[in-house]
């Protein structure tokens, strides 16, 4: 089951030197705020999806010093090596280097930050980050057109905000944002169809109750040449303000409870449920859509949930590699690694 059996790190944030054993199926690395355990996360994710979840290169190396190393030692022996010199970044597995990771050696990851619980409060840029990296990790090809569409937007952007542009100088970035955007549409919506199919049915199994829940898609729901239409529709206000203002780029997921919006009248510890279900069925999704069982990485959520979502969430990644993170000891659980 163990796809990750040692982690070592080099100057990696506030480490000096690391050297952790992962063999066991639960990982629990206990620590003071500040003392680095989501670096130590931080650098599994890095290995095995090919960039950060919280900063660029420059801020992991640790102050005055002019490298960082991670070492990522999986199950079949195989090494993932990723070096940063100050100013490059190189991966190297089995002896290739490259300056990205590349998409066969990626592996799913379900992540759960403290963050992930205020979700359904927090705003559309923050849901809409949060389901996209998830829709990446899903199917490659989404990340493909989200990054073409996200550099279309940018390039229509610019022009904007020059004082002297037509509407024939926004043409082709328009037929691009409406080509990428419809895409990028289509998979929102089936991916999140997939979520929902299993949404309450997760809930209920948490909460132990019948109320119900979902996520709606809030996006503009058109074919290309609707889109198309509402850019070139948009021209004048668009050129006022000087960026886009209709697109996928703003496009938002709505949490309902009950039929009603679950910002504002769902309980915190519904709110909370609602997350925990998400996070299980995330883990599911990946499993089947990519055929790995992904690694579950928590970092420090125990301090979050009382004892009975504490007890769900062991429970249902049970089958999963954990490495988790806490400031105090869940009952029941082993020490690995207290720094």
């Amino acid at each position: 089951m163990n796809v990750i059996e040692r982690v070592k790190l080099r100057y990696f944030r506030c480490h000096d030197e690391f050297d952790l054993d992962c063999r066991r199926p639960t990982t629990l690395i206990i620590g003071e705020n500040g003392s680095g355990k989501t670096s130590i996360l931080e650098a599994v994710y890095l290995a095995l999806r090919g960039k950060s979840f919280k900063g660029v290169d420059k801020e992991i190396l640790k102050r005055d010093e002019s490298f960082y190393r991670a070492e990522i030692v999986l199950k079949d022996a195989q090494k993932i090596i990723i070096r940063f010199n100050g100013n490059k970044k190189e991966f190297e597995i089995d002896g290739k280097k490259s300056a990205r990771l590349p998409k066969k050696n990626r592996y799913p990851v379900v992540l759960f930050e403290p963050d992930d619980i205020y979700l359904i409060s927090s705003s559309p840029s923050r849901r809409r980050d949060y389901f996209d990296e998830l829709f990446k990790q899903i199917d490659d090809n989404y990340g493909t057109y989200l990054s073409k569409y996200n550099k279309a937007l940018r390039q229509r952007n610019d022009l904007l905000k020059n004082e002297i542009i037509s509407r024939d100088d926004l043409f082709s970035w328009n037929i691009m944002c409406a080509n990428y955007g419809t895409e990028l549409i289509k998979w929102r919506v089936q991916n999140l169809g997939k979520i929902n199919s299993k949404m309450t049915e997760v809930y209920r199994d948490i909460a132990n109750n019948n109320d119900s829940c979902r996520i709606d898609y809030l996006g503009a729901r058109v074919d290309e040449n609707e889109y198309l239409n509402r850019l070139e529709m948009n021209f004048e206000r668009d050129r006022i303000m000087g960026h886009t203002s209709f697109g996928v780029h703003r496009d938002d997921y709505e949490f309902v409870f009950n039929d009603k919006k679950a910002d504002g009248s769902a309980s915190r510890g519904e709110n909370r449920s609602m997350i925990l279900a998400l996070k299980f069925i995330e883990a599911q999704i990946l499993e089947k859509e990519v055929g790995k069982k992904p690694v579950v990485l928590l970092d420090d959520i125990f301090s979050e949930l009382d004892e009975m979502r504490q007890k769900h969430l062991v429970d249902n990644f049970r089958n999963y590699q954990m490495i988790i993170t806490s400031t105090t000891v869940p009952s029941e659980m082993r020490v690995d690694k207290e720094l």
